[in-house]
């Protein structure tokens, strides 16, 4: 049994209301959209990830002898029903906005349409991925903004909610524009270029700080970035610099140094002073230490002379918003609009499409949600990624990705780029079919008529 393949990773709802449906026979097709209700504070927009794993989850979708042999002994399900799960596999339909698209609030960015009990089924993990990625992914495009041009690594793993969201963030910040990351199995599962130092231990375990520096670059003379603030950081800046004619003579180069505690922008300003006086002006400075996009945006604008930051523990946690209000609701059934009317969590009826419009500079000025065939001007975002059950394309690739993904943050007007919740939102208009079929079932649900078919969806 694969723990992170399994169908029964899943809450147990998800497996009661699919006996339900057994039982009762409910096996119509069923329209279920994920969407973000609102944005978290401080976000003026969200970038979509974590698609190639949902869609990878749909492909394998089934359950293997043990797990059905564990759900029959369990007591909590019917035995006929458990013998049927044996055939199931998702058979549906998948339309999903780009990884890689900004979006916002009350726009589908995936919409399943499938047998109501698969449709049912892959809620919560479906949910759980694209979620997650799409949380990251939103972090990580705030240090890209912030930073352009300057090196960009991912440093979450230790600190990460478990070994997959560790792989997953490596992945969805390097979609989202980072350079790279630390985590070695993001390398071979992904092609996400790998960056690494060394470690504090290292230069602990020498006698001597020079000397732990020298069997370093012996070791890796490719890759000569020198941790140097275990002790004092500027002393070890000119140790580093005394090396520096021993090393060339082997045909070393020393190509950065990497600074991890203390005032960064002052270490950064000695130490590229010491480097510079000694001719090391290629030597580069890389930065870590409990950053976010909010330091550094602060070292950048203190003029710190630092060409790179590895970021961790923001990244992979999200902390300043470390969850969406991300669902994923029925908005159709056996061909008729559903709609929940909850207060505060109202949802539009229908299947939707979303299109896009911008200005005439190519920023993005606004989009329009409405019902699938109510055909707009714009750019529609929802394209079709699977049918039947099997994908109608190829991945595209991460690198593909991430090239569509930086070309869509340049889209972005400098209002909605800034790192603190901008005054003037993002325009999202729901379109008067979309208004009037909501309006409809509710004058339809009050007086207690049956729902229309096929209105428009």
């Amino acid at each position: 049994m694969n723990p992170l393949k399994s169908p029964l990773l899943t809450d147990l709802y998800q497996l009661t209301m699919l006996q339900a449906y057994f039982a009762h026979g409910m096996r119509e097709t069923a329209v279920f959209e994920f969407f973000v209700r609102t944005l978290p504070p401080h976000r003026n927009f969200l970038l979509a990830a974590g698609l190639e794993q949902a869609l990878e989850f749909l492909e394998q979708l089934r359950f293997d002898q043990d797990e059905l042999a564990w759900l029959g002994q369990s007591g909590l399900f019917r035995k006929d029903f458990v013998e049927h799960l044996r055939g199931l596999r998702f058979t549906g339909d998948v339309y999903a906005m780009p990884e890689g698209t900004p979006f916002f609030p009350q726009e589908p960015i995936l919409r399943v349409t499938a047998p109501i009990p698969q449709a049912q089924l892959i809620e919560s993990r479906l949910i759980n991925l694209v979620h997650f990625e799409t949380t990251v992914a939103s972090k990580a495009a705030r240090s890209v903004l912030v930073a352009p041009g300057k090196l960009l690594v991912d440093f979450g793993l230790r600190r990460a909610h478990g070994a997959e969201a560790g792989l997953l963030a490596a992945r969805a910040s390097y979609l989202a524009g980072f350079s790279g990351t630390a985590t070695v199995l993001a390398a071979p599962m992904f092609g996400i270029p790998l960056f690494g130092t060394m470690a504090h231990s290292f230069v602990q375990a020498h006698d001597d700080e020079a000397a732990a520096f020298v069997d370093f670059a012996k070791v890796f003379p490719g890759n000569t970035v020198f941790l140097i603030d275990t002790y004092d950081t500027e002393s070890a800046a000119r140790k580093i610099v005394a090396l520096a004619p021993q090393l060339q003579q082997a045909g070393i180069a020393i190509k950065g140094v990497r600074l991890d505690s203390g005032d960064l922008a002052a270490h950064a300003r000695n130490v590229r002073r010491i480097l510079d006086d000694a001719g090391l002006t290629r030597t580069t400075i890389f930065a870590s230490g409990n950053l976010d996009e909010y330091r550094v945006r602060e070292l950048l604008a203190a003029g710190a002379p630092i060409d790179g930051f590895g970021i961790g523990s923001s990244l992979v946690t999200a902390s300043d918003a470390p969850f969406l209000d991300a669902v994923y609701k029925l908005q159709e059934y056996a061909g008729k609009p559903r709609r929940k009317r909850s207060p505060g969590k109202a949802t539009w009826p229908g299947r939707k499409r979303v299109y896009r419009h911008y200005r005439d500079e190519g920023l993005l000025d606004h989009d329009v949600v409405t019902l699938e065939g109510d055909v707009q001007p714009g750019n529609p975002l929802l394209q079709l990624m699977m049918r039947g059950g099997r994908r109608v394309n190829a991945s595209p690739g991460i690198e593909t990705l991430r090239t569509y993904a930086k070309a869509q943050l340049a889209t972005l007007p400098q209002h909605l780029r800034e790192l603190d919740g901008s005054a003037e939102p993002y325009r999202v208009e729901i379109a008067p079919a979309l208004q009037d079929l909501a309006v409809e079932l509710d004058r339809q649900s009050v007086a207690g008529q049956p729902l229309p078919a096929n209105v428009m969806c």
